[in-house]
């Protein structure tokens, strides 16, 4: 199966390192998606949802705050200044999960309706658990 390897690193280290379908990218100039064998280039990345397509079919979803990503034919790499993963085992822990990205997309002013974009992103990819 033909995948693209996506990273999704913050100062604080790795988030987040898989082969994925697909990705889809909150760029500065609006959300794209990006497949295997991809055009190599670098984005400015604004406040949302990285949503992760995995092999299996299923979603996972990356709240960040801010970055760049650099991607390549197979391979993303998205450096963020601030970024939560919105996962658990559990109920409990994937509330705190979607917390902790709320507050991250909170701390970001909010333009043009982003913030409620990537709200509503957010809820929506916890829903999909």
């Amino acid at each position: 199966m033909n995948t693209i390897h996506l990273e999704i690193i913050t100062p604080e280290g790795l988030i987040f390192s898989n082969d994925t379908k697909m990705v889809v990218l909150p760029g500065s100039e609006g959300e794209f998606g990006v497949l295997p064998g991809h055009a190599s280039l670098v984005s400015l990345l604004r406040v949302g949802v990285v949503d992760i397509e995995n092999v299996d079919g299923t979603h996972d979803a990356v709240a960040i705050d801010w970055g760049y990503a650099k991607i390549d034919e197979n391979k993303i790499v998205v450096l963020a200044d601030g970024a939560v993963y919105v996962s658990g085992n559990t109920e409990s822990e994937l509330a705190q999960s979607i917390v902790k990205a709320k507050e991250l997309v909170s701390s970001m002013s909010d333009r043009n309706g982003i913030f409620a974009t990537a709200l509503s992103r957010i809820e929506n990819a916890a829903r999909a658990k």
